[in-house]
């Protein structure tokens, strides 16, 4: 008796998403030919593979054997085809990327548009996840997230430098209050909470000359999306504690005022990074090299052009 190789494929992909459903649009089929493949292979072991109910799908024991014996020889097959892939002149296929929104925003036009002018033949799905997700088992090639965040058992490509919280508020705002000094002066003032993806409130973090705090700002409004707090801002719903690059275009425009400054020091930025023992194949190297170069590039940019001797 032999299995297919997209039989093989099937189950992992079920045992590894919990359900038929999720795994079938993974794999780009329909729930029903995936439970069929999966009741065909059943019958020809002779051995239940999976208990289902109504409400879940669980490996039986016989499963947890059967997966933990074929998946080191799926991870052979998909390096080996992989590596193949070397041999192409230019990179093809889909390279699937897991990242905050925000940090989405910001490598989306530098970045990523670049990376499809010059791989036309690839074609990049971005998936934005504002809590940190494991990209190996849900399938993701690489992630884009800070440095802080960055599992320790990934490799971490810097790609911006440096990034930094800043407080701002619209020109409207301020023209009734008086802009705050200090970190402690918020508690006077209307300030855009937000509501992080383990559901507690974000207290704002500042730190000057080692001093370091965290406020439980006051505030009405209370969002989970950083696109939100911006548009909140821009209408002078209140204070915004938000990325500097988000809202750089609107401070040199004049629509926001930037508050605390000398309270928001940097911190290591934005990182690309992939797991450390697979193979990288040619379409994420690419990227690399690409997202590389441009740091490079902006490096060079920003220290200016090296004086010429004599």
């Amino acid at each position: 008796m032999r299995a297919s190789l997209s039989e093989l494929e099937a189950v992992t992909a079920i045992a590894r998403l919990g359900g038929f459903r999720a795994a079938a649009r993974e794999l780009g089929v329909s729930s029903s030919s995936l439970s069929h493949a999966v009741l065909s292979l059943e019958e020809r072991l002779g051995v239940r593979l999976f208990n289902r109910t109504t409400r879940s799908v669980a490996l039986t024991d016989a499963g947890e054997a059967f997966v933990s014996q074929i998946l080191p020889a799926l991870a052979a097959i998909d390096s080996a085809v992989e590596r193949v892939t070397e041999y192409q002149a230019r990179p093809s296929g889909t390279l699937r990327l897991n990242t905050s929104p925000g940090a989405a925003r910001m490598v989306l036009r530098p970045l990523l548009v670049e990376y499809l002018k010059r791989y036309p033949e690839m074609t990049l799905e971005v998936a934005t996840d504002n809590a940190l997700v494991d990209i190996v088992a849900l399938g993701f090639d690489a992630g884009f997230r800070l440095a802080e965040a960055v599992p320790p058992d990934m490799i971490a490509v810097p790609v911006f430098n440096q990034s930094r919280m800043v407080v701002v508020g619209s020109p409207d705002y301020f023209r009734q209050r008086a802009a705050p000094q200090r970190p402690g002066d918020l508690l006077q003032h209307a300030c855009i909470r937000a509501r992080m993806a383990s559901g507690r409130i974000y207290h704002w973090e500042f730190s000057r000359r080692g001093e370091s705090l965290a406020i439980d700002v006051p505030g009405s409004l209370i969002l989970d999306d950083s696109e939100l707090m911006l548009e909140a801002a821009l209408c002078g719903a209140g204070l915004a504690y938000l990325s500097e690059h988000a809202v750089l275009e609107h401070v040199a425009a004049g629509r926001l005022l930037q508050v605390l400054d000398d309270w928001t020091p940097p911190y290591d930025g934005l990182c690309l990074y992939f797991s450390g023992r697979r193979h990288v194949p040619a379409k994420l190297r690419a990227l690399i090299n690409l997202a590389r170069e441009m740091r490079s590039e902006r490096a060079r940019v920003e220290t200016g052009p090296t004086p010429s001797a004599g």
